[in-house]
């Protein structure tokens, strides 16, 4: 079973994060964390079709013409001089998404979402995809208690309008 937690809380989540929810619990059966031990890369893929009839630009693979290159710095004459890679973007709806696995709390890797995610040019919301379960701690509700703290300390103001948590 999916679990999701959008932010900030005192929101109802937008309908096009809520669809992105129902593409990973179409595919829970193959992603589930309570089963598998997945890299990230096969979860990416698994939900790659459903994310791209939304609207998404999907990661292929990890050659460089196959990255989703998002803008953050422009340089002279308009050249782009610095960019962040993401697993899916949807220029429509503003949303990067980033889908993690062993690295999500371990490595801190859902810091560094958050962090490339406000500093990218036309974007309005971060949809990081945890594991609810990695080597028995509870990363999805770890992640969680993180944001939850981040919003109702109010010491910090994000460039964003939401963020979204999914635990596979």
């Amino acid at each position: 079973m999916i679990k999701f937690q959008y932010f900030p809380k005192s929101r109802v989540i937008p309908e096009h994060l809520n669809n992105i929810v129902g593409v990973f619990s179409e595919n829970s059966d193959k992603i589930s964390s309570d089963k598998f031990l997945h890299p990230s890369n096969n979860i990416l893929r698994e939900v790659s079709s459903g994310l791209e009839t939304l609207g998404f630009v999907i990661e292929k693979s990890k050659k460089s013409n196959d990255k989703i290159k998002i803008p953050v710095l422009f340089g002279i004459n308009g050249k782009l001089e610095k960019y962040f890679d993401a697993d899916g973007f949807n220029s429509i709806t503003k949303t990067v998404i980033e889908i993690e696995a062993g690295r999500a709390v371990a490595n801190y890797q859902f810091l560094k979402d958050l962090f490339q995610a406000c500093m990218m040019t036309d974007v309005d919301y971060l949809v990081i995809a945890v594991r609810k379960i990695y080597r028995k701690n509870p990363d999805f509700q770890n992640v969680v208690t993180f944001f939850d703290t981040l919003f109702t300390s109010g010491r910090l103001k994000l460039p964003l309008k939401g963020i979204l948590i999914i635990g596979y």
